[in-house]
């Protein structure tokens, strides 16, 4: 994120979204019906063109293979398990680094049962802010806004202050975030949810398999994807071995860990005329429960 200005990421995963939507019905991983409406002009335009989102995701293709298709994939899995918890009785949602996430407008069952926290950087959090306020005319009542850099303050104490409950169960999603972020500021959060919320609350994100990361990968998408975080100027700074993800939770605090590889989500929701669309072998899902404490 350039200082000052709003997350340029943030906003390219909400454009993928957005195109997933120009898709026939029968064809769409995830419906987003919002994603467009947080676009600034540039992205605004290519995604109200057929052809020129093809164009575009020809492109984002070829410099970052599977990319689309991934992200799509990966929310459509986060919302299941969000529809989920629902259904298990969730009090509270907080959406870690939330960017343009719209699941607390477009997912009807968190209106009415569950209080939604939305923590992001303030900078790219006031665009948000403004852009809601001009879809619905209004803040919804049940979705709180905690700007926060924690470069500056710790995840807690922004939480806590805004009216977190610690002793509600709660979910914690935490979406295309950990690889940009020091292992310290990882493990500070994980300690956070694990000390700080109630019984049966669980967390759920993504990251990315240190196998993929490592210079020494001859995999010609890992190769493309360090090639394009090098473009960006933002280096990956975190990752976990594909075996290791349950003993690094374990040591955290956690259980009933499920993993998956973004790949093999492949299986589940790219069928019939999806058959062919591209899922990386990347990086993978966890969803964990916070351990018991008497």
């Amino acid at each position: 994120m350039k200082k000052g200005k709003p997350s340029a990421t943030a906003e390219g995963n909400a454009a993928l979204r957005a195109a997933e939507l120009l898709r026939p019905k029968d064809e769409r991983v995830c419906e987003d019906q919002f994603a467009r409406r947080f676009l600034g002009l540039r992205f605004g335009i290519v995604v109200r063109c057929r052809l020129l989102t093809r164009i575009a995701l020809w492109y984002a293709e070829r410099i970052l293979p599977g990319a689309a298709d991934s992200l799509v994939a990966r929310t459509r899995y986060i919302d299941d398990y969000l529809k989920q918890c629902i259904d298990d009785g969730i009090e509270q949602l907080v959406i870690l680094g939330a960017g343009y996430d719209s699941r607390a407008y477009r997912i009807d069952e968190l209106k009415a049962k569950v209080r939604v926290f939305e923590v992001d950087h303030p900078n790219t959090q006031r665009v948000k802010i403004q852009k809601v306020k001009k879809i619905f005319g209004s803040l919804p009542s049940h979705v709180t806004y905690v700007g926060l850099d924690l470069d500056e303050r710790k995840l807690g104490e922004g939480l806590l202050e805004s009216g977190y409950d610690k002793g509600k169960k709660t979910l914690f999603i935490w979406e295309g975030v950990t690889v940009y972020i020091d292992p310290e500021a990882v493990d500070e959060t994980l300690a956070f949810v694990a000390e700080n919320s109630g019984k049966g609350s669980s967390i759920i994100f993504d990251y990315a398999f240190q196998s993929a990361l490592d210079a020494a990968s001859e995999s010609s998408d890992a190769k493309k994807w360090r090639q394009a975080y090098e473009r960006r100027g933002e280096p990956p700074k975190f990752a976990l071995k594909e075996d290791a993800v349950g003993e690094f939770l374990s040591r955290r605090g956690f259980y009933q860990m499920k993993s998956i590889s973004l790949e093999s989500l492949k299986k589940t929701y790219f069928k019939g005329v999806n058959a062919n669309r591209h899922v990386t072998n990347l990086g993978g899902i966890v969803q964990a429960t916070v351990s018991r404490r008497e």
